[in-house]
């Protein structure tokens, strides 16, 4: 009589384990394959983000234009001085100015703008707000809902770049103290929460409101380029 061939239970039991290896191993590869997409389209959509939102507040800000948007009564009266009229505001969270405004947010034409760092519901937030210079009010930016232009911002502020009394660039501050004039340039520095794989450009945006007065702050001795490379060596001491 022949034996009978075929599998033993100690056979059987290899194949399944190995097959359930394989499946194992090919399941695992498939979910970091689609974490890995996933967070490379994360990363695509916030640098996109980012970037749109950065060549906005720079355009904002090199159209500024010195028109006055409210009296500093007060202020003139402590000083003994008549009115003056304030074209900027600029502290270490906010900015506010004339300037015109693409249509699709507005009516086009010279706006006053705020942008403000806010907290929010997702960390905090740079947002932009506006309203017409005619009649304008404190409140009339409160008329409109703000725009949120980015999001899960850990830290964020503003700076200045000045002149001293003789002319020269002076460097970069936090207040600015002159609301009758516009600085010679701004700049925002932006830091995120850790779920943020983007990071953001350090922005640095010149006044563009007389060519031949920016001509004379890119041509001076201090120069404007020597005041943003201070400022980047600034950050980068910081991180």
């Amino acid at each position: 009589m022949k034996r009978a061939s075929g599998f033993t239970l100690v056979e059987l039991l290899l194949a399944v384990t190995l097959l359930s290896m394989l499946l194992a191993l090919t399941y695992g590869g498939l979910q970091a394959a689609t974490r890995a997409t996933d967070r490379g389209q994360q990363i695509l959509e916030e640098s996109g983000r980012l970037r749109m939102a950065h060549q906005f507040v720079r355009k904002q800000i090199n159209q500024a234009v010195p028109l006055g948007f409210s009296q500093q009564e007060d202020a003139a009266a402590d000083l003994g001085q008549a009115a003056v009229m304030e074209v900027f505001r600029g502290s270490a969270a906010s900015i506010r100015f004339v300037g015109p405004m693409p249509g699709y947010l507005g009516f086009g034409g010279p706006q006053v703008q705020e942008l403000s760092i806010v907290d929010g519901e997702n960390g905090k937030e740079l947002i932009l707000t506006h309203a017409l210079v005619q009649g304008f009010e404190d409140a009339s930016l409160d008329e409109r809902a703000p725009i949120v232009l980015i999001d899960h911002i850990e830290s964020a502020s503003f700076t200045f770049l000045v002149r001293d009394e003789e002319g020269e660039i002076a460097g970069w501050i936090s207040e600015w103290e002159e609301p009758g004039q516009l600085p010679l340039a701004i700049a925002l520095d932006i830091q995120f929460e850790e779920q943020v794989y983007a990071k953001w450009p350090l922005l640095v945006a010149a006044v563009k409101v007389d060519a031949s007065a920016v001509t004379e702050i890119l041509e001076g001795e201090n120069s404007y380029q020597s005041a943003v490379q201070e400022l980047i060596e600034k950050r980068r001491e910081q991180n």
